[in-house]
């Protein structure tokens, strides 16, 4: 029998699979079923509405690239017992692969980001990356200086993860969207 990770305790694999409906209000779980990648958007947002915004948006980031990743490795038929290749991550390149696929990836444009298909077609050396691209280099890698609060002057910028809740808000917006359309296409192959 299994045992809970926190309290070793024997746990019931039915009530850990499935959150309930207070701890997904958006329903990734009932709409990706794929526990390689839900839990990502779950948690995220999760601890994003409990004030927990840097390892919240991150978390929801990479939720996005892993259910690239997965979805993409099981459309290309590999072997399911082996994990997604660790070259392939969240990238135009990467976008322009699951788009060829069949992947509704433009779903993933934030709200204001008109010119996605023209970033996603952009080449080296004058390649520009789509926002969940830039955002996700950014954010995971700790480059956060484009959201440093500069209200009191240059000498004294300040960053708390407060400044990234207008981000962490349209990340919501994009990822709900992104788990909608990708549930259904995952839905239409049969995952």
């Amino acid at each position: 029998m299994p045992f809970h990770p926190r309290n070793n305790q024997p746990a019931n694999i039915q009530t850990m699979a499935m959150p309930n409906p207070q701890a997904d209000p958006y329903g990734f779980v009932r709409r990706l079923h794929a526990a390689e990648f839900h839990w990502f958007f779950v948690q995220g947002v999760s601890a994003i509405n409990n004030g927990l915004i840097v390892p919240g948006a991150s978390s929801i980031l990479n939720g996005i690239e892993a259910s690239l990743r997965f979805t993409i490795a099981q459309l290309e038929n590999t072997d399911q017992s082996e994990a997604p290749s660790p070259y392939k991550v969240l990238s135009n390149n990467l976008l322009l692969a699951a788009s060829d696929l069949g992947m509704p990836v433009q779903d993933l444009a934030f709200p204001s980001e008109t010119d996605f298909k023209v970033k996603l077609a952009s080449k080296k050396p004058n390649r520009v990356d789509v926002e969940i691209v830039r955002q996700r280099n950014n954010i995971c890698h700790g480059n956060v200086f484009e959201y440093f609060n500069r209200d009191l002057g240059p000498d004294n910028l300040l960053f708390t993860p407060e400044c990234l809740s207008d981000f962490a808000d349209q990340l919501i917006v994009v990822a709900n969207r992104w788990s909608d359309s990708l549930g259904r296409f995952r839905d239409s192959k049969g995952f």
